[in-house]
C-alpha cells in the first residue's frame, strides 16, 4: 500500500513539474475556459451527479482547453479525476470505481503498450559501454537509484522521529529500505519527462537508456534486499 501510494504521488509530482517547467507560452482565454470547466466539474460533484457521461464530456472539453492554453494537457486528466465521485449510495458502485473498471483493460492492453512501443526504444546502433557513463544517462540512472531511495527513506525516518507516523509492529527498516529501492523503477512518467527535457535532436536515446538502466538496477537491488529481509524474518519469527 505504501509503495502504491508513493507511486501515485510521484506521478502527480511529475505532472506538476511538467505543467510548471515545460510550458512555453500561456493563452489566457483558454486558461479561463479551463477554469470555468473545472468550476462546472466541482458543481457536478457537489450536486451528487454520478452519470459518467457528464464527467466525460466536460473532461474532453477541459483537455482541449488545457491543450490550447499552453499547459501540458496531462494536467487535465489529473484535475478531472479529482472531481469524479468516489462515494456511492448504498451498495452501488461509485462512478470512479465504475470508470476504473471499464478503462482498465483499455489502459493495460492498449494505452500502456502503445506508449512503451513509442517511447521506450533505445537505438543500439553504435552503442558502447561508454555511452552509459555519459552525463545524461548516468545522471538519470543515479537519480532513480540513489535519489529515490534517499528521498523515501529519509522522509520515512524523519516522519517516525518527529512522531508524525508510527512504524507498524511487523514492519522492519530493512523491508522499508527494499521498498524504497523499488521506487527507483521509472517508466511512463520518467520516459515522458526525459523526452520533454531531452528532445531527440539533442539527447538521442541516451535519456531513455538512463531510465532503463536506473530502473533495472533499482528493481534488482530492491528484490535482493526484500528477499534477504523476508528470509531473515522466516528464520526468526520473533523478528
Amino acid at each position: 500500500a505504501l509503495l502504491l501510494s508513493l507511486a501515485i504521488f510521484d506521478d502527480l509530482g511529475a505532472v506538476i513539474v511538467i505543467a510548471l517547467f515545460y510550458t512555453d507560452s500561456l493563452s489566457m482565454p483558454s486558461l479561463l475556459a479551463a477554469a470555468t470547466l473545472i468550476a462546472a466539474l466541482f458543481a457536478l460533484n457537489r450536486a451528487g451527479v454520478t452519470r459518467p457521461s457528464a464527467y466525460v464530456l466536460l473532461g474532453i472539453a477541459l483537455w482541449i482547453a488545457v491543450l490550447k492554453s499552453g499547459v501540458h494537457a496531462t494536467l487535465a486528466g489529473v484535475v478531472l479525476a479529482m472531481f469524479i465521485p468516489l462515494r456511492a449510495a448504498g451498495s452501488a458502485t461509485s462512478t470512479a470505481t465504475h470508470l476504473e473498471q471499464n478503462l482498465h483493460p483499455w489502459v493495460a492492453f492498449g494505452v500502456l503498450p502503445l506508449f512503451a512501443f513509442a517511447n521506450a526504444g533505445v537505438a543500439l546502433q553504435g552503442f558502447s559501454i561508454g555511452n552509459a557513463l555519459e552525463g545524461v544517462p548516468l545522471g538519470i540512472a543515479l537519480g532513480l537509484f540513489l535519489g529515490k531511495q534517499l528521498g523515501v527513506m529519509s522522509s520515512i525516518w524523519l516522519a517516525v522521529q518527529l512522531r508524525l507516523a508510527v512504524l507498524p509492529a511487523e514492519v522492519r527498516w530493512s523491508q522499508l529500505y527494499g521498498m524504497s529501492l523499488l521506487t527507483g523503477i521509472g517508466f511512463t512518467m520518467s520516459l515522458f519527462v526525459a523526452s520533454l527535457a531531452f528532445p531527440a535532436a539533442q539527447g538521442g536515446s541516451l535519456d531513455r537508456l538512463g531510465v532503463l538502466l536506473g530502473s533495472l538496477v533499482s528493481g534488482v537491488a530492491g528484490y535482493a534486499v526484500l528477499r534477504l529481509a523476508l528470509s531473515d524474518r522466516r528464520a526468526d519469527p520473533r523478528a
